[in-house]
């Protein structure tokens, strides 16, 4: 080997060489910011994702909370199996609880996941809410008033996963 290719081999770039490239430490400090910013990122949506939605105790017809009424004693009216004459949907209330909260199952013909029962006295009218939680139920509610003289319920159900609303009927099955 010549001497000429010896020095050349040993020596440093040319000058217009040396900027290329991105410097270790910042690309060290980019690197890690990256990771810790995804980190809190995904930390905080497992956290919003665990913790258990907040449902009023009634809603109206337009999905907003309305004051909480006082419990009825005439609240065990209620008890008994509720079905919509439009489908095989099943309500069946238990139990009510001197504070207005529900034992209750929903059936579609399966059970689907009650997440929140409430009664409530408001004037005259007694109303029911009922949330369900549930695979392809994600926070559907029934909004319902209870009618004495018919004996039947009538009222909103809240598509959640559509976010429609229809008006809905149950009667007392025999």
């Amino acid at each position: 080997m010549s001497k000429s290719r010896k020095i050349r081999r040993n020596a440093k770039p040319p000058a217009s060489e040396a900027g290329r490239g991105f410097p270790r430490p910042a690309a060290i400090v980019l690197v890690v910011a990256v990771v810790a910013a995804g980190a809190v990122w995904w930390v905080k949506g497992r956290q919003a994702g665990t913790q258990p939605p907040v449902a009023p105790a009634a809603v109206n017809a337009t999905n907003q909370p309305v004051p909480a009424a006082t419990p009825s004693p005439g609240f065990e009216k209620l008890k008994g199996k509720w079905q919509r004459p439009d489908g095989g949907y099943i309500l069946e209330i238990r139990s009510v609880e001197s504070g207005g909260k529900l034992d209750a199952a929903y059936f579609n013909p399966k059970a689907i996941h009650v997440a929140n029962a409430q009664a409530a006295q408001e004037g005259e009218v007694m109303k029911v809410f009922i949330e369900l939680r549930d695979v392809n139920y994600p926070g559907s509610t029934y909004t319902l008033a209870y009618e004495a003289a018919s004996d039947q319920f009538t009222g909103i159900y809240y598509q959640a996963a559509r976010q429609q609303r229809f008006e809905v009927v149950f009667v007392r099955a025999k």
